[in-house]
């Protein structure tokens, strides 16, 4: 169809007429002609038509779809250095945010509907206790798990000092939570974590017009955290063995509480909750000596200020502490091998039609039934991970024949995939080539390949180098699988070649998801851990204003 050729009149920097099609120029061609018009860049320009600017994320709308027509009137303006600037920023921060949305909201559904395994990593919710939180429903798990990643993401940037950038990401991880069964919410601490650092960030860039919420805010937040390890915190302790998690999140909750009592005239409540602040901050202050104490016995510096801050700086129980989080750590770790391990055998399994990952839970117990894994797991994989059905086949001579076809199927043709110099590499660590060629067979990936023959390495000669091999595959390659990989091209297509519904990757932001997964540290304490140098400033600075204005008593 042929585009409306029409005329626009313009005002302002410069003053003219331009013929424009309609249909076809675009808000970017119309800021390139009036840039060439009036002798600017078309990027230091303000377009206004219609009372409306024309701002650059519109650069691609055709001119009739944000109200051009024939004879239209547009105003043009020259953008201040600095605010052409300040446009750009807006506009890169906005494309950040919306990137970051995104990404989170598709790791969450691959984490929370059993889709095919596509990272290296898994996210699983736990509760105060440290106890996954499995018996929630997958509407309220996604919730609370979009509602997670956003928040760490927000403390990255307050981390950073971007607080006005971390206010809009803790702004949408508040509203993912409000998607939650309010019961599940009272299972977890971080609500009332999120608000108290909204809050924060009010204060950060000095924004008294949000007074009244922060204090809504802040009731909020003593109220979950109440409500999650008592009035006292004593559960909190109960949990940590005896510890002192609170102290630094408790000392910035009284500080902003004294903060908005101070600029709502309650000076007394002001002072009561600074002071109490105070006593906390100095409670966290680490002495040189025995931080030096720890750091002799091998811990790194920040283990020791954090051991003997959750202490109450007795050093004695600050050991007890670090040698406590050591094992913590070191378990999970061993947790995070095994999981890891998983996750790449159930890729080599490939997708189910529906594009599911084989269910593993399913598959050991028709192993413990003596039925090969392999073979169990293509029974899963054509029935959608249906047990019943899938025992049928196994059972059935004919169904069973079927299953065994396509699992050499595979095999073949992976095998033929070998490339002769992965074999090549592969024995030049010391393996025979009999084994390396039945590893290639089973694992399908040089480095799945690897990892299997290392795994054995134990039982052929007794050592113990199990762990290590765990260590170094764990890390070999991020989210890569060669083309003839099993949850591949073949298993992309069904046997006659044709495509499989709901087996198409989506295109993925792996850069910000990556920058995502690094927030996730899967520290139970790093909420509570925070620097508070900040706070110990404001204390002083707050309670100076009382002292000045008479009320510091």
């Amino acid at each position: 169809m042929e585009g409306e050729d029409a005329k626009v009149k313009v005002g302002g920097l410069w003053s003219g007429t331009i013929q424009v099609d309609l249909d076809k120029w675009t808000v970017s061609m119309l800021r390139d002609e009036l840039g060439k018009k009036s002798n600017c860049s078309p990027d230091s320009l303000n377009v206004i038509c219609a009372g409306r600017i024309l701002k650059h994320e519109l650069a691609d709308t055709i001119l009739r779809n944000v109200g051009f027509k024939c004879n239209s009137k547009i105003l043009i303006s020259k953008v201040a250095a600095d605010q052409g600037k300040a446009i750009n920023d807006e506009l890169t921060t906005q494309t950040r945010l919306a990137r970051i949305k995104a990404a989170v909201d598709a790791m969450t559904k691959r984490h929370t509907n059993d889709s095919f395994p596509v990272d290296q990593f898994s996210i699983e919710l736990e509760n105060q206790h440290g106890e996954k939180m499995s018996a929630v429903s997958e509407t309220d798990q996604r919730a609370v798990m979009m509602g997670l990643m956003l928040h760490a993401k927000g403390r990255h940037f307050i981390e950073k000092g971007q607080y006005k950038e971390a206010l809009e990401i803790l702004s949408m991880g508040e509203e993912a939570f409000t998607l939650c069964n309010q019961k599940v919410l009272e299972m977890v601490d971080n609500v009332p974590l999120l608000q108290i650092d909204t809050v924060w960030c009010y204060f950060m860039l000095r924004d008294i017009s949000c007074l009244s919420m922060a204090g809504r805010r802040l009731k909020e937040a003593r109220k979950g955290l109440e409500r999650c390890y008592g009035a006292n915190m004593e559960r909190a302790r109960v949990l940590q063995g005896g510890f002192c998690p609170e102290l630094a999140i408790f000392t910035r909750l009284e500080l902003l509480e004294g903060i908005v009592a101070y600029h709502t005239e309650l000076f007394k409540e002001s002072h009561k909750a600074l002071k109490s602040a105070q006593e906390k901050y100095n409670k966290l202050q680490v002495s040189d000596e025995a931080l030096a104490q720890l750091v002799s016995m091998g811990y790194t510096e920040q283990q020791s200020r954090r051991a003997l801050r959750m202490s109450d700086q007795n050093v004695q129980r600050a050991v007890e502490f670090a040698i406590e989080e050591k094992e913590k750590i070191n378990k999970r770790i061993q947790e995070d091998r095994l999981r890891n391990k998983e996750i790449r055998e159930q890729k080599s399994y490939g997708r189910t039609l529906m594009g599911k990952a084989v269910d593993m839970t399913i598959l050991s117990r028709l192993a413990s039934l003596g039925y090969e894994k392999a073979l169990a797991s293509e029974a899963l994989r054509k029935n959608e991970n249906d047990m019943q059905k899938a025992l049928d086949d196994l059972t059935d001579p004919e169904s069973n024949s079927v299953l065994q076809h396509s699992v050499d199927s595979r095999r073949r043709k992976r095998r033929k995939s070998f490339k002769e110099e992965d074999i090549a590499e592969i024995l030049s660590m010391g393996f025979e080539r009999s084994r390396v060629v039945k590893a290639l067979s089973n694992s399908g990936t040089k480095e799945h390949a690897i990892d299997f023959l290392l795994r054995e390495l134990p039982n052929q000669a007794g050592g113990s180098s199990g762990g290590s091999a765990s260590e170094g595959s764990s890390v070999a390659k991020e989210d890569s699988q060669p083309d003839d990989t099993p949850g591949s091209q073949d298993q992309m297509q069904d046997d006659m070649g044709h495509p499989i519904n709901g087996t198409s990757l989506e295109e993925r932001d792996e850069e910000m998801e990556e920058e995502i997964a690094k927030s996730l540290t899967g520290d139970p304490l790093a909420d509570y851990d925070i620097e508070v140098e900040e706070e110990g400033r404001a204390i002083v600075e707050y309670l100076t204003l009382l002292a000045s204005s008479g009320h510091g008593q």
